[in-house]
């Protein structure tokens, strides 16, 4: 799985090639993928909300989470990126046919998990919560993430690049409804005790 998370950062066009020739067994196993890469930024945040801290302005104290109320949050948000993954995962694989691709549900997962891959590895900045830091690799991971989904649907689904630019959109689409649906999950779980708990 590791040779996947390098090679779509350096050498993307190859790697989903190689993913597109890889049998059923292997694409079963790649389900595996997000819910082990998911564990970094999970881990990441929950160190840097709880251990390190961060500041608002220049002269500001610095703010901590507790540990249990970060733990809390960092178990909610690994489950809530593998759910998102899941959920686009199974969409790929049911708009395939609208498309004219041959899918199944693990290639859908398979493809969601790896696209995913640079938002995976900017979770590490949250070791260190800086608010620019965090906001300039965040819009590149994200950038590149979308990139990538353009890139590899038509390549591992086996369609012409139109069709894969149309499917990659809708797919775009589905992605910026789940963001929006999991701010009001978010919402409703502080309201239900999940609410972030700061240090004195």
């Amino acid at each position: 799985m590791i040779q996947h998370t390098f090679g779509l950062l350096v050498k993307p066009s190859a790697q989903w090639r190689e993913v597109a020739n890889l049998p059923a067994s292997s694409l079963n196993i790649l389900v595996l993928y997000p819910c082990i890469m998911a564990i970094l930024p999970a881990v990441a945040w929950f160190y840097g909300t709880s251990q390190v801290g961060w500041t608002v302005g220049d002269d500001g104290d610095t703010i901590k989470l507790t540990v249990a109320s970060a733990r809390q949050i960092s178990i909610l948000f690994y489950f809530a990126m593998v759910g998102s993954i899941a959920a686009i995962g199974y969409f790929i694989h049911w708009m395939a046919s609208t498309y004219g691709a041959e899918s199944s549900l693990a290639k859908g997962m398979a493809i969601a998990g790896l696209m995913a891959t640079p938002l995976y590895l900017a979770g590490l900045v949250g070791f260190q919560p800086l608010l620019w830091v965090d906001l300039l690799v965040g819009v590149g991971a994200i950038s590149w993430s979308v990139y990538l989904m353009y890139l590899g649907i038509p390549i591992v689904m086996n369609i012409p690049k139109e069709r894969g630019f149309l499917f990659s959109s809708a797919v775009l689409a589905i992605g910026m409804v789940i963001i929006v649906s999991l701010m009001v999950i978010s919402i409703i779980l502080w309201d239900f005790g999940a609410a972030p708990a700061f240090t004195d």
